[in-house]
């Protein structure tokens, strides 16, 4: 892949428009045609060709105007064809044909099943002009433009959903006559859809599929695969780890998140068990199965109570969808465990306050926290975790629960390597900045997502929350956009759109602008939402068909590490 120093010079909406225009036109003729001459056409009169014709140019505008917004392989354009295809058929040929030919639609399995051929149609006409619209645009991609004077340099640490995101709306903002060579910079080469790793860890979406490679995320940014060792703000200049190699700046954004926090607890740290990556939750999964395959086989009553004791520390939104999410793992596969009762599995989450889920309102909170006692699930509320071992967790009240899984969601801190920066620090030494998302006493160094601390207009602070650090991405790229050209930036403004939390068992809970949804109606909105969030048509078509599979088929119960008492396969390296 090119990197394009200065931005790409990729034709704008209405030019992709009327590409896109001119490739359904020309795949419709073909399918059209092919159609027509064996028959397949004939219920829609002499000029069913042409209809066809006409219906797949449209399908090329939508495709120009939403698949093509982002640059993309064939695949993902081929897919994007499929789905508009799928989209074309329902709305036009089932729906609007009949109307418009002096009938009444009926949205039966028979007429459905009359339609076949345009269906086959669609499908054929909407992959092909899917291909033909990614060869007209590759034709766009070799001609940077390649201005005399050097863009001012961006460089982003940090390739989550703030570091992406800001990514991509330099992207945008280049395509609109800007020029800012942005270099981002991370550890991993993906970006993780974090709110969706407790279903991976159950096993109800496979890893890959929740995360996307940064260089198709953000395909027209330079990206660095590396840990960043410091910052030298004086120099401007960002250090790598990989053999002391520097990266200069001009503007800096710094968006590396956040790592578990371990308060000074004896234990914790070697022996919890975390959901903050994909590791982690392949790891939590397999370690479940795991025990679930050492139980099956042990006599001992008391060490087969401690292998299906699982704790949960922490009553957020991570802790709440774990402990929801591994009750559903292990109650799916225990059929293939014929020697476990299904009374047999114990879970447990301790939280410290005396409700769950604060984020939410008190009555959700109440409502997820009835839903999860009625399934056998106790909770320990009011109550801290004090310290664990690798066979039990202790409690300040007294209380030792003997248990081999213990999940550590109780807290998170900013990134250690924010401690080599000068200047003030906030809370867990986060990044303070001020309201346009500029931090204090650093020239030029802007912080956003979980690793700074972005106040609000009421003197609050915003959440570490996935859909505030996107718009705090796109606010950091617009205000350095807006410096850059003199101008002053613009303070931070957003409010909370919504939130929902998986309660497993197809039921959830959250809230839209205040409004509060529970239950089935607010599972599949939650569904949709988040898979109308995952970034590429590829991964919404993955996570979709892994949705499919999970309610025909059983959950994998395939273990492809050690066995669960194996000094590898335990929490901190088998520490007992």
């Amino acid at each position: 892949m090119r990197l394009r120093e200065q931005g790409p010079t990729a034709p704008g909406g209405g030019v992709r428009v009327l590409i896109g225009m001119g490739c359904g036109l020309v795949s419709g003729l073909a399918v059209g045609g092919l159609m027509a001459g064996q028959g397949l056409l004939a219920s829609h009169g002499t000029f069913g060709w042409a209809v066809f014709a006409l219906y797949a140019a449209v399908i090329g505008q939508l495709l120009g105007a939403f698949v093509g917004r982002r640059p993309s392989g064939p695949a993902v354009s081929a897919a994007g064809g499929l789905l508009l295809g799928v989209l074309g058929w329902t709305v036009w040929w089932l729906s609007l044909d009949p109307w418009v030919r002096g009938g009444t639609p009926t949205w039966t399995v028979e007429a459905a099943t009359a339609l076949y051929p345009e269906l086959v149609g669609s499908l054929l006409q909407g992959t092909l002009a899917g291909m033909l619209f990614h060869s007209a645009m590759r034709g766009f991609g070799g001609r940077p433009d390649r201005p005399k004077a050097p863009a001012p340099r961006v460089v982003i640490v940090g390739g989550g959903f703030g570091g992406v995101s800001a990514a991509r709306r330099f992207e945008r903002l280049n395509l609109r006559g800007h020029r800012v060579d942005v270099t981002l910079i991370s550890d991993s080469n993906y970006l993780l859809f974090t709110p969706m790793l407790a279903e991976v860890a159950s096993g109800g979406l496979e890893a890959q599929h929740i995360s996307s490679p940064v260089r198709a995320a953000a395909s027209h940014t330079r990206f660095r695969h590396g840990r960043v060792a410091g910052v030298d703000v004086a120099r401007r200049r960002v250090v790598l780890e990989s053999g002391g190699e520097q990266v200069g700046y001009e503007h800096l954004v710094l968006a590396v998140g956040s790592v578990p926090f371990f308060p000074d607890l004896p234990g914790v740290a070697e022996n919890a068990l975390t959901l903050k990556s994909l590791g982690d939750a392949v790891r939590l999964r397999e370690r479940v199965l795991g025990l679930l395959e050492r139980a099956d086989q042990e006599t001992d009553p008391a060490e087969r109570r401690r292998l299906l004791t699982f704790v949960v520390a922490g009553g957020g939104f991570a802790g709440t969808e774990s402990v929801a999410e591994l009750y559903d793992l292990t109650h799916d596969v225990l059929h293939f465990y014929p020697a476990i009762d299904p009374d047999e599995p114990r879970f447990v989450l301790v939280h410290s306050d005396r409700r769950i889920l604060p984020e939410l309102s008190e009555r959700l909170g109440a409502y997820a926290l009835e839903k999860l006692r009625s399934r056998g699930i106790e909770f320990r509320l009011g109550v801290r975790a004090t310290g664990a071992t690798g066979r039990s967790v202790h409690l300040d009240s007294g209380e030792v629960i003997e248990t081999a899984t213990f999940v550590w969601t109780a807290g998170n801190q900013p990134n250690p390597m924010l401690r080599t920066l000068p200047g003030e620090t906030g809370r867990r030494d986060a990044v303070l900045v001020d309201r346009t998302l500029r931090a204090f006493e650093m020239d030029r160094v802007w912080a956003i997502g979980d690793c700074a601390q972005i106040p609000a207009p009421d003197g609050a602070l915003y959440p570490p929350t996935a859909q505030h650090a996107m718009r705090e991405g796109k606010a950091v790229a617009d205000n350095i956009a807006a410096v850059l050209r003199g101008q002053r930036p613009r303070p931070f403004r957003f409010t909370t759109i919504g939130t929902f939390v998986a309660l497993g068992h197809r039921t959830a809970a959250g809230e839209i602008r205040g409004r509060p949804f529970s239950g089935l109606s607010a599972w599949l909105l939650w569904r949709g939402i988040y898979l109308a969030k995952l970034p590429g048509v590829e991964r919404r078509v993955r996570v979709l068909l892994d949705w499919v599979l999970d309610v025909a088929f059983p959950r994998d119960i395939v273990v492809t590490g050690p066995p669960a008492d194996a000094p590898a396969a335990l929490p901190g390296g088998g520490a007992r």
